[in-house]
Formats: structure tokens, C-alpha cells, sequence
């Protein structure tokens, strides 16, 4: 499924954060969802989507869930070779830790619960934006051609989210 080509333009070139809201079928079955999913991955334009989110949980009294997605690195089906000592799970759970405390501090003052979940992120926010009332998401601009482009992650959740997606873009804003 492609974005409309307002939708899709708005996305990459807007300096404020944009709703995807498409016609969900099933959104009945999550009228009671009340939570916010935000994924991060440590990324300036995450952190920009935590405190979007954070502040969306604060004003609507939802509960707020912070999701890093880590998977093992694959190449034709076979696990790479990987040195002694790694630990992509423990490496999440930092990456999702210093984001968390960088952003909100050591109390948000709203209800977060935060998760390292294993497999691809595109895949994993979608699946947790089934039980979400909606799905906050970072997307990196790279300079001036790439900046026209969505990231890979941001454009499947915008296409295949279950409920409504908010993407922040995090270098979109002119710096002065």
C-alpha cells in the first residue's frame, strides 16, 4: 500500500510532525485502545519522537510504551559470524534506557512502560500497534535529495500500521 501523494509529500518535506490516519477496518476492535507506542532507536529523530509522545501521553493521560526493536543479523538465511561478548538484547535495553532518562529524565510523571522486543522494527511496531490508539515514529532526513525520501521504517508503519501514525521528523525543522 503507497501513501498519497499529499500524504507523502507533507511527510518528507513538513517541518512539523504529520498524522497518517487511514481508513482502519478494524478500528472498532481497538476503541478502547488508549495506549501510545513510540519506537526509538537512539536516533536524534527519536528522541524527538519520545518527546512528541511523551507529551501527547502527558495531555491525553495515556499510558505510554517505549519500544526498541533489535534482531540478529542475517545474511541469506545463516547468522553472520559475530565476535565473543555480543549482546544485541542488552544493547537495546541501554540504548532504550539512556534514550528514555535523556529525554524525560529520571521521572516522567506519566504512565511508560518500555520494552526491547526481538525482530525486525518495521514488523514489531506494527504488530504493537494493533493494541495501540496510536503509533509515534522518528524519520531521519540524510540531506537535501535523501531528506525528500521517507525512512524504511516510517514508510511501512505508515502503510501498515493498525491505527493512526504520527512521524517526526526530527532534522526538518530549519536550525537557526
Amino acid at each position: 500500500m503507497l501513501l498519497g501523494s499529499v500524504s507523502a509529500f507533507l511527510v518528507t518535506h513538513a517541518y512539523c510532525p504529520v498524522a497518517i490516519i487511514r481508513d482502519h477496518g478494524g478500528a472498532h476492535e481497538r476503541e478502547h485502545a488508549e495506549r501510545i507506542v513510540v519506537g526509538i532507536d537512539g536516533s536524534r529523530s527519536s528522541h524527538d519522537a519520545l518527546a512528541w509522545a511523551s507529551r501527547q501521553a502527558g495531555l491525553t493521560k495515556a499510558p505510554l510504551s517505549v519500544v526498541i526493536a533489535w534482531h540478529y543479523p542475517t545474511d541469506y538465511g545463516y547468522m553472520n559470524w559475530l565476535p565473543e561478548g555480543v549482546d544485541f538484547a542488552a544493547d537495546a535495553k541501554s540504548v532504550l534506557d539512556q534514550t528514555i532518562e535523556e529525554v524525560l529524565g529520571p521521572e516522567p510523571g506519566i504512565s511508560l512502560t518500555a520494552a526491547g522486543v526481538q525482530g525486525p522494527p518495521p514488523l514489531v511496531l506494527v504488530d504493537e500497534s494493533e493494541t495501540a490508539a496510536l503509533l509515534v515514529v522518528g524519520c531521519r532526513g540524510h540531506g537535501e535529495f535523501a531528506g525528500m525520501l521517507l525512512g524504511s521504517v516510517s514508510e511501512f508503519v505508515a502503510a501498515h500500521a493498525h491505527c493512526p501514525v504520527i512521524i517526526v521528523r526530527g532534522d526538518a525543522a530549519p536550525r537557526g
